[in-house]
């Protein structure tokens, strides 16, 4: 009874609390998780510390809206600034947020809660107008080399004769893996465990003439940084897939599929973009070889995504479970970190439950070691990307696997990250218009009488094919932004 009040409605506030102590009474506290979580966002009085701990619950098993119920409601209470914080974290990933909406959330929190940013100008002793650009880059996140591929397909092209490479970094230069080609000229600058102001100040003495933000909101600790202005000209690049929200930063780069232009007016920052894709890659470290198509062998076809579980919305498991009951005898594998928890790997199971689908449809994995992490393709024929928040280091993992991901064009940078890669490296046919088309797809892939056929060819050149696209291109990549770095720095000087 209390399941059926909440499909006509989520929020029923009686009935959350019914169904989570039927379902404790029954000792299956695990199921009564998520209902718990939304019955806390039902109340009328701003949420204490636990509360806020059951909203990052939420966010962490994909339930986006349910968190930022929780978060909107602490926003009047004493934990006023981390809610506001979590707010302008997780709202690009909302199935009910759109472009201004993110504007707003992250607006607030920058203008509430950040310095007020210093006024922009070249200082004395400006490199900028000597032979060589200084460009600084700012990453808590060089340490991880399969997160890092676009970063590193950048810095290691960069002409060193024009530009002199800064790198502020919250991992020692001894963490930092393979993916790094350091050149004698750059200069290495381990800010780990300084505060914001003395990482500022570092900066600052360095003449830094452009400072690029690799983070965004990932480390949200960190953009107090830029807030302070220790340079004349800041720029977010690479994870940053919404506006910052931050008025001290000048520029975002992007590309035209992730921001059309009548998007622009959904950013505090001037947009410039790349020709092609914005995240360029390059594989620098072991992985497995490409296998065999796997339908090619068992005749069973199978879907999967290693997406992280917060990307898995209610949403996209009712797609997934619309092509599934499509495809009949077709199979889905998730794999994530996150399945390492058995509340995680219940909820999962409770949400295929709300749609009929049976335990054996589907494949639960947990964390592994990076290189046998991506062995699962091994298993799968197609990946289905996840929205509103793709995939971008899961989908450029998935095609250098030899395995094309599956995606449609959303309503937002956050939706459109897969398409941008995906036509930049050759595979436009696997961008779908809409979530109809996208479910309508993967059904036909699944049922198609040639799909070994198809799939397996391009499974078998697909690699060699990557390395000659232009998501690939490093080199371009990395001469099309040393020329908008120039630009900016002209603009500057005027």
């Amino acid at each position: 009874m209390f399941r059926e009040v909440l499909f006509a409605d989520p929020w029923h506030a009686e009935a959350l609390t019914g169904l989570c102590q039927a379902l404790e009474s029954l000792g299956r506290s695990d199921e009564a998780v998520p209902f718990l979580d939304r019955a806390l966002g039902t109340g009328s009085e701003p949420p204490d510390q636990t509360e806020l701990d059951a909203a990052w619950q939420c966010f962490t098993l994909g339930q986006i809206d349910e968190a930022l119920a929780i978060y909107k409601r602490a926003t009047t209470g004493a934990l006023a600034e981390a809610a506001h914080a979590a707010i302008s974290v997780i709202i690009p990933g909302s199935p009910r947020a759109d472009n201004l909406a993110i504007l707003k959330a992250r607006r607030t929190w920058a203008d509430r809660y950040l310095p007020v940013p210093r006024p922009a100008c070249f200082r004395p002793g400006s490199q900028s107008s000597g032979p060589q650009l200084r460009i600084g880059y700012v990453s808590s996140f060089l340490q991880y080399e399969n997160w890092m591929k676009p970063v590193w397909g950048l810095i290691n092209q960069h002409d060193r004769s024009s530009f002199q490479i800064h790198l502020f970094s919250d991992a020692p230069l001894e963490d930092i893996g393979d993916g790094f080609r350091r050149h004698p000229d750059d200069c290495f600058h381990d800010i780990s465990g300084l505060e914001n102001d003395a990482v500022a100040e570092m900066i600052e003495q360095a003449e830094i003439d452009l400072l690029v933000d690799l983070n965004g909101y990932s480390r949200k600790e960190r953009l107090p940084i830029f807030a302070l202005r220790p340079a004349p000209i800041i720029v977010g690049w690479f994870n940053l897939y919404a506006t910052t929200g931050i008025s001290a930063f000048n520029y975002l780069i992007g590309d035209y599929v992730v921001i059309p232009t009548e998007e622009e007016q959904f950013y505090c920052e001037h947009i410039v973009r790349v020709p092609g894709c914005y995240m360029t890659f390059e594989v620098a470290y072991p992985v497995p070889d490409v296998a065999v198509l796997p339908c090619s062998v068992t005749n069973q076809f199978t879907f999967g995504c290693l997406a992280p579980l917060y990307k898995v919305t209610g949403e996209t498991v009712a797609a997934w479970s619309r092509i599934l009951r499509g495809a009949p005898g077709s199979v889905l594998v998730l794999r994530s970190s996150a399945l390492a928890s058995p509340t995680a790997v219940e909820f999962v199971h409770a949400l295929f439950r709300q749609h009929e689908i049976p335990g054996e449809r589907y494949r639960l994995y947990g964390p592994g070691e990076h290189f046998e992490f991506l062995k699962t393709y091994n298993e799968i024929d197609l990946a289905l990307d996840t929205f509103p928040y793709n995939g971008g280091t899961t989908t450029s993992e998935a095609i250098w696997q030899g395995v094309p991901v599956l995606a449609f064009h959303g309503d937002r940078w956050v939706a459109r990250i897969s398409a941008s890669i995906l036509r930049a490296a050759n595979l436009g046919r696997f961008v779908c218009q809409s979530l109809d088309e996208y479910v309508a797809t993967a059904i036909s892939l699944a049922k198609s009488q040639d799909r070994c056929e198809v799939l397996g060819e391009l499974r078998l050149h697909m690699r060699s094919r990557l390395g000659q696209s232009p998501v690939c291109d490093t080199v371009a990549f990395a001469r099309d932004m040393e020329q908008i770095y120039r630009r900016m720095v002209r603009t500057a000087l005027r």
